[in-house]
């Protein structure tokens, strides 16, 4: 399950690279810096968490069939 750490680094570039896209300036209240970065990287965590659990199980599937 060696890939699975090189995936999740993958897609938390991607993600970043896809959330630096949105303006969280509009969602988070002024002068709330920290609560903005910290959502920022949860995000990104997620995402990463995500997409790397679909590819994984995608590739399992498409094995079996």
């Amino acid at each position: 399950m060696n890939y699975k750490v090189y995936l999740y680094v993958i897609f938390w570039i991607i993600s970043i690279f896809v959330l630096n896209g949105v303006n969280f300036e509009k969602i988070v209240k002024t002068n709330h810096v920290f609560e903005a970065r910290a959502l920022f990287l949860m995000l990104t965590m997620i995402m990463s968490y995500l997409l790397t659990n679909f590819v994984t199980d995608f590739l399992l599937v498409s094995r079996l069939f």
